[in-house]
């Protein structure tokens, strides 16, 4: 019989974080289609709000990994912890979020604990008994469902792949499960963060909605004349009011290359499309961009798909988007962000 371990990092704040909570409704889905055993393993500084927020998940068991040593992200505390938390389980699926912090450290558990692991799942589920996971190949053209007989097998869930668990927060017991660390496993110390400036933040995983940019924002306008600076001024307004996150074609990511005008703040990170990231935010408005096949490769997981183009005939209007407005979109962002300077 499967034992399920539904394994997670806790926030600064000591609660689970959206990612957390999109896998945690995965496993206790799962552990109810199977009828197997359940339960929570946590790992932060303090894990006792972590643990009420799952209270209704349907675990049977709440285990904690807590402690100033496991704050911060850091393979040798974080692979520690995880490996003590699925020993105590005695756990056979272990299902944990897919961040950046247990996509490093848990395919090193994986293999201290003899298991498997799989990365950028995207569904698990129960067919008659036997449990099979779903993930995406090359660049998102091929989807492949597939199951292991090995056990123990590590499952890390892409964000952004399955709906936010929420359930009635109530106090449950944690098992404390200690480590002993050795030195050694203190030689990385976290001294603080850095990030850009507010304005200069363009990739924002968790925001609503996802504005992606075109080639078209660098061509000739009605004028004869490029209006690079002016596109640049627009966008980085726009991104200051809505706190979106901003993504790009390949081709104006690649003009840069090619000696053409370019938008000064974007990188190869902001790509979206058939060799770039594929977002999952519930909402994505595509600007200048010609919404063919490779761009909207990218934009599979967006719930609602808008774009601005002055080509009616343009590949969003053939089935690709929801809503297509046909417009400048120099004009529209200008007049958007004055209604959200007046807000």
């Amino acid at each position: 019989m499967e034992s399920i371990l539904f394994l997670g990092t806790c926030e600064e704040d000591g609660s689970l974080g959206k990612p957390a909570r999109e896998t945690l409704g995965v496993a206790s889905q799962l552990a109810a289609q199977l009828r197997a055993s359940f339960a929570v393993g946590l790992i932060g500084t303090s894990v006792q709000e972590a643990a009420n927020q799952a209270a209704d998940s349907g675990a049977t068991r709440f285990l904690g990994v807590c402690g100033s040593d496991f704050s911060h992200s850091r393979y040798a505390t974080d692979a520690a912890a995880a490996e003590a938390l699925c020993r105590a389980a005695n756990a056979t699926l272990i299902l944990a979020p897919g961040t950046s912090r247990l996509m490093r450290c848990l395919p090193g558990v994986a293999h201290r604990l003899n298991g498997r692991a799989d990365t950028h799942v995207t569904a698990v589920a129960a067919n008659e008994g036997a449990i099979t996971a779903q993930r995406w190949y090359y660049r998102q053209r091929m989807e492949a469902r597939f199951t292991r007989s090995h056990r123990p097998w590590f499952i890390l869930i892409d964000p952004g792949a399955a709906p936010v668990w929420s359930g009635t927060s109530r106090k449950v017991e944690v098992e404390n499960i200690e480590v002993v660390l050795p030195d050694s496993a203190r030689k990385t110390e976290v001294t603080g963060f850095r990030e850009p400036e507010a304005g200069l933040n363009t990739i924002r995983p968790d925001a609503d909605l996802l504005f992606v940019v075109g080639a078209g924002w660098t061509k000739k306008q009605p004028d004869g004349k490029v209006h690079a600076a002016e596109a640049e001024q627009l966008i980085l307004e726009f991104l200051k009011h809505t706190r979106c996150s901003l993504g790009s074609s390949k081709s104006l990511v690649d003009l840069g290359s090619e000696g053409q005008p370019v938008l000064s703040f974007l990188s190869h990170l902001n790509q979206i499309g058939q060799t770039g990231s594929t977002p999952r935010h519930p909402k994505g408005l595509a600007t200048c961009c010609h919404g063919e096949e490779p761009h909207t490769i990218g934009w599979r997981f967006i719930s609602e798909r808008r774009a601005i183009n002055l080509d009616p005939q343009c590949g969003w209007a053939r089935g690709k988007a929801d809503v297509l407005y046909v417009a400048d979109a120099f004009a529209v962002l200008k007049r958007v962000n004055e209604l959200l300077k007046g807000t």
